[in-house]
């Protein structure tokens, strides 16, 4: 068998929502390149511990830091505590979310802050953090901050993701411009509908089976191919690149739906 490439042998990687889903594929992916990792979560303590054990398993180092990005202050001490425990940050991954999905009319408001709070201020506190990092540091970097084709298509009932998505693409692409000077590069990501445990909030397995079919591909994608996306992205060999955003969307921006027959099918 072929030995995995070691690209980022002696760096570090810190991801946000690192606990399951795209950030925790994404995790396992740089650690299996030789990153050490510094894993944030809030909730699923228990995924998180799986994917930290993963992590060390092949032989790199894996810090767990359970803290609510919505709050700056914290974001900003735990940034402080991977420098000081892993001895800084060479890779950034905004994978962290949040998402309640209602009619703007009648949509509780403390669930539509909470979108808002985590989704945009949790991505731009966590971007903030890691970039003075990074400029001190003074030997660049890459970001890639995990965002969504909601930043440009207003899917109905969610509103304050689709906000929330629209701010941090163009949080990110002005982060590019600031950072080009000191190397450090910032990429976005769009996924398209991705199989995580974050879509069993909203949708039951069968609901998620059946509505997969119906997409362009015919099927949900994995969180291993977005993390895919997110490596060719940090990749050192992709270093001309920033302020770029990587859609990996299975055809769903393309008008798929004209090219049904009379039956709905392709």
């Amino acid at each position: 068998m072929s030995q995995p490439s070691l690209k980022h042998a002696g760096k570090i990687a810190f991801i946000t929502g690192a606990s399951s889903g795209i950030g925790r594929a994404a995790a396992l992916a740089l650690a299996r390149e030789g990153a050490d990792v510094a894993l944030n979560y809030w909730t699923m303590a228990k995924e998180a511990e799986d994917t930290a054990a993963e992590i060390w398993s092949l032989g790199r180092k894996a810090l767990l830091f359970q803290v609510d990005i919505s709050h700056q202050q914290n974001v900003e001490k735990m940034t402080a505590d991977i420098v000081s425990q892993l001895g800084g940050i060479d890779i950034f991954i905004s994978s962290a979310v949040y998402s309640d999905r209602e009619p703007f009319t009648t949509a509780n408001m403390e669930g539509f802050r909470k979108t808002i709070d985590i989704s945009m201020w949790g991505s731009f506190y966590a971007l903030r953090a890691v970039s003075n990092v990074m400029l001190k540091q003074g030997r660049g970097g890459s970001m890639v901050i995990v965002s969504s084709p909601h930043s440009h298509i207003p899917f109905p009932n969610c509103m304050a993701y689709n906000m929330a998505k629209s701010a941090q693409d163009a949080m990110a692409r002005s982060a590019a411009i600031e950072l080009l000077p000191h190397k450090i590069r910032v990429n976005i990501l769009h996924p398209g509908w991705t199989d995580t445990p974050g879509e069993r909030k909203f949708f039951s397995d069968e609901a998620i089976k059946k509505a997969g079919s119906q997409t362009p591909m015919g099927r949900l994608a994995t969180p291993e191919e977005m993390a895919h996306g997110i490596m060719f992205l940090v990749d050192p060999y992709s270093g001309y690149m920033t302020g770029s955003t990587l859609t990996m969307d299975g055809g769903l921006a393309l008008p798929w739906w004209s090219k049904r027959g009379k039956d709905g099918e392709f």
